[in-house]
């Protein structure tokens, strides 16, 4: 392939793959947790970051690290705390995120609406060693996470009032997701672009749920499709020439409805072959009706 050839290729398909395992990674917490657009808001947050990184000559993506994790503290402080102001808190924040990302570029001696542009919607050409750098170390983070915290963070995404009575720091647990979801969209902004990252992070995680029932294999499912996706729009976006992150998450809702089509059929067959298995097994009288899940179906 002759896209290899370049190094801003290289550094941008190695953004993909990072991008493509930790967003949904991420994102199958945030499902769980009914949180689904939380990545959206982290996103608005984080074009101050963006802004004041320009207008300070600093790094645009750790600036924007910053300012994420603090804008995502407050959303969870407001969460806590907010009450029926909640939904106002959380608007102003997200459009003063936004506002103030807009001001501090356009302040910025060598800020533009077309810097903003690339870290809005994405952009290959623009993914520097610095940002691959930086990229690395936050995907590294993200993952270490988001693997070695699975179980409590599943108990807590699943049953808030349990995980306390079991003794896990359920607050504690709630701001540590957050942060990594903060973290993520950062670490996804080069590629697929802040106003758009939240879909994959949502996306693959609701595409692999029609397949499986299983939180493991719903997030190997979900992550392959991250990659495969993130992977396949880069690729898409340099011999097209068309926007990245744009092309990313079109094959991503395109896998959702191509596996969802797919797991109707694949549903049907498995009751019929249950019924089947047991109506020989069973005696009529002596069936057991359905019920909820076991735990290895839902275990982590």
């Amino acid at each position: 392939m002759d896209l290899l050839n370049y190094a801003f290729m290289q550094r941008a398909l190695l953004a993909a793959v990072l991008v493509g395992i930790t967003a949904p990674a991420v994102g199958i917490y945030l499902v769980q947790r009914r949180q689904a657009l939380m990545g959206d808001g982290i996103g608005h947050v984080a074009m101050t970051g963006v802004g004041l990184g320009f207008l300070l000559s600093w790094s645009p993506v750790w600036m924007a690290t910053a300012v994420s994790v603090l804008g995502a503290v407050l959303m969870e402080l407001i969460r806590w705390y907010g009450r029926t102001r909640g939904d106002i808190a959380l608007a102003m924040l997200f459009y003063g995120g936004m506002a103030g990302g807009v001001m501090f570029i356009n302040l910025a001696p060598s800020g533009s609406n077309a810097n903003l542009t690339s870290y809005l919607f994405g952009s290959l050409s623009t993914v520097s060693e610095s940002d691959v750098t930086a990229i690395c170390l936050l995907a590294a983070f993200v993952v270490l996470i988001t693997l070695g915290l699975r179980r409590q963070l599943f108990a807590v995404s699943q049953d808030e009032e349990f995980a306390r009575v079991t003794g896990l720091p359920v607050r504690a647990l709630n701001l540590l997701t957050a942060v990594t979801a903060a973290v993520t969209v950062t670490v996804a902004m080069r590629v697929v672009g802040l106003l758009l990252v939240s879909a994959l992070m949502v996306v693959p995680v609701a595409a692999a749920q029609q397949l499986s029932r299983s939180f493991a294999a719903t997030f190997a499912i979900a992550v392959a499709i991250g990659v495969t996706v993130t992977i396949g729009g880069t690729v898409t976006s340099y011999y097209q020439d068309v926007p990245p992150g744009a092309t990313i998450v079109l094959l991503t809702i395109g896998a959702f409805i191509a596996l969802t089509a797919l797991a109707a059929p694949l549903a049907r067959r498995r009751a019929r072959a249950a019924a089947g298995a047991g109506t020989a097994t069973d005696p009529l009288e002596c069936s057991i009706p359905a019920g909820r899940p076991s735990g290895d179906e839902v275990g982590v």
